[in-house]
């Protein structure tokens, strides 16, 4: 039996995923660096709102609502984990900003 006509898209499809396959990492790797950022925001924000974690899991969100009620006395146990927050958020952000930058081939002149 003499075999039959190949369809045309999987004669396309080789060339189709030599092109695409070295190409697709990069762009899922600044989108999850950002993801990371996104998720540790929304994680301390259902901490904070008494939805996350529960005690005695720490959390960083359930410090800063447990220094809220004491922010006059202890300004410590609300400022360090904020700063804490902010700085793993703008380290992902900056991380996926570096990988674009030296992973784009369009960004090189």
């Amino acid at each position: 039996m003499a075999p039959g006509p190949r369809a045309p898209l999987a004669t396309m499809a080789i060339p189709v995923s030599d092109a695409v396959r070295p190409a697709a990492p990069h762009p899922v790797l600044v989108i999850a660096s950002f993801t990371m950022a996104v998720a540790v925001i929304i994680e301390t924000s259902l901490s904070f709102l008494g939805l996350g974690a529960q005690p005695p899991t720490p959390s960083w969100g359930s410090m800063l609502n447990e220094g809220r009620s004491v922010i006059y006395r202890a300004w410590w146990l609300a400022t360090f984990p904020g700063i804490a927050i902010a700085t793993l958020v703008l380290g992902f952000n900056l991380l996926g900003d570096g990988l674009r930058d030296v992973l784009d081939p369009r960004m090189r002149t």
